[in-house]
């Protein structure tokens, strides 16, 4: 009702972002927000905020925010630990207060961290229009998901299979509007995409039916999501 704020790719990319955090940095990054009301009621995603051989304890890699910059360049981290600990800031920019950090735990007893230069443990949350994300180099396999599309068969599953085990881009389209809607698109030049590497309409390489016989109009966005990478992501 009010726009893109609220139910469009800023709202998406807000929730999801709430759940690819560590849930012990979710008060203090979020605190209260409109578009996390109903949260709660999301599945835990359970993603991985710490890593590394003893992921509970020394040589692990977790989470953390920024929680208070100090003298002397160094600054507070909240990481998970019993209480925030004090960090040497290895930045020539200097950390802000409530950015996030990846830290380096080498010892518990005595702590023993630093703050690295590496990605965070977990998911990682981008918005990019569809051109770009098409474009990238790490791309792969680009699948856009449509009820006008191929079935996806068993058979056509393991054809797939092979190509799907690097790197995936998959498109979704909406209750009210599919891609075809969304991009502009004559729902027969889906239906008869011949499915060779990028000859498909919009630059994919295949449109794919995820829910065949789905026996109602319209799909869930969540439920295309469960229903399309469930398969995708089997092992060979």
């Amino acid at each position: 009702p009010d726009g893109d704020r609220r139910w469009g790719g800023g709202f998406v990319s807000t929730v999801l972002e709430y759940a690819a955090t560590a849930p012990y940095l979710r008060k203090e990054t979020w605190g209260t927000r409109d578009e996390l009301e109903q949260a709660g009621v999301l599945p835990p995603l359970r993603a991985v905020s710490r890593t590394g051989s003893e992921s509970q304890g020394s040589g692990s890699s977790r989470q953390g925010i920024v929680t208070e910059v100090g003298p002397d360049g160094r600054v507070r981290v909240n990481c998970g630990l019993q209480h925030p600990i004090s960090l040497v800031d290895p930045t020539d920019v200097g950390l802000d207060e409530g950015e996030r950090v990846t830290v380096r735990i080498s010892s518990r007893e005595p702590v023993r961290a630093r703050i690295v230069d590496e990605p965070p443990p977990g998911f990682v949350v981008e918005r990019a229009d569809l051109s770009a994300a098409l474009g990238r180099e790490d791309a792969g396999l680009r699948i856009a998901t449509s009820r006008h599309g191929q079935a996806l068969t068993t058979e056509r599953l393991g054809a797939l299979t092979g190509r799907v085990e690097g790197d995936m881009t998959v498109a979704f389209g909406a209750p009210e509007r599919g891609l075809p809607a969304m991009l502009g698109i004559d729902e027969v030049s889906v239906a008869s995409a011949d499915g060779e590497t990028g000859s498909g309409p919009a630059g994919f390489d295949r449109w794919l039916d995820t829910v065949p016989n789905q026996g109602s109009e319209v799909v869930r966005t969540e439920e295309a999501v469960f229903a399309t990478l469930a398969p995708l992501t089997l092992p060979r």
